[in-house]
């Protein structure tokens, strides 16, 4: 057998395969078949690393850490494209086109502008070569190792192409992910990132390759820029660099004169807000390249090309003041109370301001006529300030030093943007949100007690801690506001039935900084009760699996609180659950004793949690994800490609449930 050819088959046809997954979305294999073929390479890729190839699809999975990013000069400048905001403008830049050309036949192609990170990626006889931000324009960072985990991007092409050349793209992160990433951070009590955009471009300088191979990316490709191209039109190079196998999006369309251009933006100014990802206008390009040529480029931007940007949807009104909120943390955040205005389909109220940087940076003032738009087309947010209505006695917005709600002295650690109140136990909005926390369904899911039931207690004196809630009666909560006999009974009767709750969940549902519902498991599970997990040291946190210094120090400052300690106590005496309860299993064995097993796909003879409960039934570990401290990859079918390339990648047995089933029985 010849081994290097079997190694490049097997890369030809992985490629394949991923290009038909992520930039076709028409998979011909199961994910399965996909993972061994990959687990197969992998293997011969170990054996013989002679033949080895940075752009193998082995790499995809990132690992490589970059402490500084290299500035590179662009073989070719990343000119701006000139904005454009109403169909006039578009008229006016026809006009000057055939000023310059004549009057000759014109075609444009029209594309969405899609709101991303620009990317210039080198490609040099077929292989990717390098990527580099857009930067000035005339250099930028080369981020080539966080660029080849997006699966999108092809590592090799396919077909004839030039021995080298560049091709423009913009990096997005589609609503979908970019909502799940959200969901995530808030759950461990982070503060959310700010709009899709913004986290796509810091996704290019992480310094770990493996944490953006973590993020749903796609890059979606429009310009293609080289010498000896044999491409007459844009049109042309989209679908070339689509038949290369790059992800070009199909949204494109060949125009035959103005008309047809201003029908595109017409249908998508509408339809616009079905797709996938954030888009903010549409880019008009001359579509022949010999024209491109003689029109040229201004110092600034191609004469060729015109951006065509929507209109988000715009008002002005008066701020009539500055309100503050304080969240469930202690972060502040100001919030623009404003006279009320029609904004896409709602009257709207209010405005978050973010912090005090922006409301200096807009230098904002109470009485200012003020420009309001729906950031992403959700959330309204003030764009700037109207200074020719500024009333002449207006004063600088001085940002507040103390808590609007417990007049404490507020804090602003260097690096982060928010004011945060230290005030934790004697801070009304803080208690509330903690016991709302405490109450949520994925915590201990109290039936018959809600976020504003809570507030309602907490105002009336009946709690000031989540442990109050078991002292509460029907007596004490009949007076309440909009609260009957049998909504009464319900309440006692849900915190009472919250007892049964098992400890992992309790954990999770106390509220410690990070500790998540995934992570509340891992130390429940690990620790086995509250009074193990309290006295844990550091170093021993940190060991844990997935456990990082960031979430033990966490844990060590909860328990450091001794009113954290008296609340757990008295959950205790309540008859909390704050140990873990194991059924016992007569057939329970050790055989699996100090082994960690990572479960993934769609298995016969198990389901996947009958599966979990057979490694721990004798006596292993399931870990979430893979990592060092893997010892065995239970492997079904439709088990995700990246998760078998990390365990190839740290040399992870890779089992199948029968292999797993001879380990339990033999």
């Amino acid at each position: 057998m010849d081994i290097q050819n079997t190694i490049q088959d097997l890369r030809d046809e992985l490629n394949q395969h991923n290009h038909n997954y992520y930039v076709l979305d028409t998979p011909t294999i199961s994910d399965f078949e996909f993972d061994q073929k990959l687990k197969q390479l992998q293997d011969l890729e170990n054996q013989h690393p002679e033949f080895n190839d940075d752009n193998s699809p082995t790499q995809r999975v990132g690992g490589t850490i970059t402490k500084n990013f290299n500035t590179v000069v662009h073989d070719y400048r990343m000119y701006s494209l000139e904005n454009s905001y109403s169909k006039e403008d578009l008229i006016d830049w026809e006009n000057r086109i055939q000023k310059v050309l004549g009057n000759v036949s014109l075609q444009y192609t029209c594309e969405l502008k899609y709101d991303g990170a620009s990317i210039s990626i080198t490609y040099e006889n077929g292989k990717l070569n390098r990527a580099v931000t857009r930067g000035d324009g005339f250099q930028g960072d080369d981020v080539t190792n966080n660029i080849k985990t997006i699966k999108s991007i092809p590592l090799k092409l396919k077909g004839k192409y030039p021995e080298r050349f560049d091709i423009r793209g913009e990096i997005i992160l589609p609503f979908e992910g970019f909502e799940k990433m959200n969901q995530e951070l808030i759950e461990i009590g982070e503060t959310p990132y700010s709009n899709p955009r913004n986290t796509a471009s810091g996704s290019l300088k992480l310094q770990d390759s493996s944490e953006v191979a973590k993020r749903p990316l796609e890059c979606l490709l429009y310009f293609i820029v080289g010498n000896n191209l044999t491409i007459e039109s844009q049109y042309e190079g989209l679908e070339t660099a689509r038949n290369w196998g790059f992800k070009v999006p199909k949204e494109a369309k060949l125009a035959n004169n103005l008309e047809e251009v201003f029908d595109y933006i017409n249908y998508w100014d509408t339809h616009r807000h079905h797709l996938p990802y954030e888009t903010d206008g549409v880019v008009i390009k001359v579509n022949d390249f010999h024209q491109q040529d003689e029109l040229g480029y201004t110092a600034k931007s191609p004469r060729w090309a015109m951006a065509y940007k929507f209109k988000a949807e715009q008002v002005s009104t008066v701020l009539n003041s500055i309100s503050y909120q304080v969240g469930r943390t202690g972060s502040i955040t100001p919030v623009a109370n404003l006279q009320p205005v029609q904004l896409a389909g709602t009257i709207v109220k209010r405005a978050s301001l973010h912090n005090a940087d922006q409301i200096e940076k807009l230098d904002i003032r109470i009485g200012d006529t003020v420009f309001v738009e729906k950031g992403g087309e959700i959330i309204p947010k003030i764009i700037g300030v109207d200074l020719t209505k500024r009333p002449t006695n207006s004063e600088k917005t001085i940002y507040i030093t103390h808590c609007p709600e417990c007049n404490s002295k507020l804090i602003r650690t260097e690096g982060e943007a928010n004011h945060y109140c230290q005030n934790f136990y004697g801070c009304p909005p803080q208690i509330i949100g903690r016991i709302q926390h405490y109450i949520s369904r994925k915590a201990m899911d109290i039936e018959g007690l809600g976020g504003e039931t809570v507030a309602l207690l907490f105002n009336n004196g009946l709690v000031n801690d989540y442990a109050d809630l078991y002292e509460l009666t029907v007596e004490q909560i009949l007076p309440l506001e909009r609260m009957a006999q049998k909504s009464a009974e319900n309440l006692v009767n849900g915190v009472h039935k919250s007892k049964e709750i098992p400890f992992e969940r309790v954990l999770y549902a106390i509220g410690i900084r990070y500790v998540g519902e995934t992570v509340a498991k891992k130390l429940a599970k690990h620790y086995k009760s509250i009074v193990a997990l309290q006295k844990a040291p550091l170093m021993d946190l940190i060991l844990v699996d997935e456990i990082g210094e960031k979430i033990a120090q966490s844990v060590i400052e909860f328990f450091e609180n001794q009113e954290n300690v008296k609340i757990i106590e008295r959950l205790k005496q309540f008859g909390v659950q704050m140990e873990l309860v194991e059924k016992f299993n007569p057939n329970a064995t050790q055989k699996l004793a100090g082994k960690t097993f990572v479960v993934s796909g769609v298995f016969e003879k198990f389901s996947r949690d009958d599966l979990k409960k057979a490694i721990e039934d004798n006596g292993g570990k399931v870990g979430s994800s893979i990592s060092a401290k893997t010892d065995f990859v239970i492997a079904g079918d439709n088990m995700g490609p990246a998760k078998l390339e990390k365990a190839n990648q740290l040399k992870i047995a890779i089992i199948s449930e029968n292999d797993f089933l001879e380990m339990i029985t033999n």
